[in-house]
């Protein structure tokens, strides 16, 4: 005698749920996976893995490249620290305070060179921060 059909799905539903994560008997179940960076060396911090994750999930990745070494925007793979020329010719270094400013207010200082321009979004000061956190932590590949 087969079982009831309901009992198959109650069955596969709970081994689909078992897969899908849950808390995994270390304590920090809140916490996003490890994710290592584009060069392969360390794992990214909790933030950093938590922006990787956003950019990948919010759509960055379809303008700055899918391991985020650009396309139709700039790279971000190395690019913390590093001297950013902007449309109008001057420059600025990629630090903290100029990367939140181009997430929050992509209109602001436009990157030379590149002729789309980024679309606003709808980020918490909490996600940019987490996505400015992936870029620091991406070494040059």
């Amino acid at each position: 005698m087969r079982p009831p059909l309901a009992t198959i799905a109650t069955a596969a539903l709970l081994l689909v749920a078992g897969a899908c994560g849950g808390d995994d008997d270390d304590g920090d179940a809140d916490q996003p996976p490890s994710v290592p960076p584009a060069d392969g060396g360390a794992a990214l911090s909790p933030e950093a893995a938590a922006g990787h994750q956003l950019a990948k999930d919010s759509g960055c990745a379809g303008c700055h490249g899918a391991d985020f070494s650009g396309s139709l925007g700039p790279s971000w793979v190395g690019l913390y620290g590093s001297n950013v020329t902007l449309d109008d010719g001057s420059t600025v270094i990629a630090d903290d305070t100029y990367l939140t400013t181009a997430i929050q207010d992509p209109a602001a200082q436009r990157v030379a060179d590149f002729s789309l321009a980024m679309p606003e979004n709808d980020l918490t000061p909490e996600q940019v921060a987490q996505i400015v956190a992936y870029i620091r932590e991406l070494a040059p590949g």
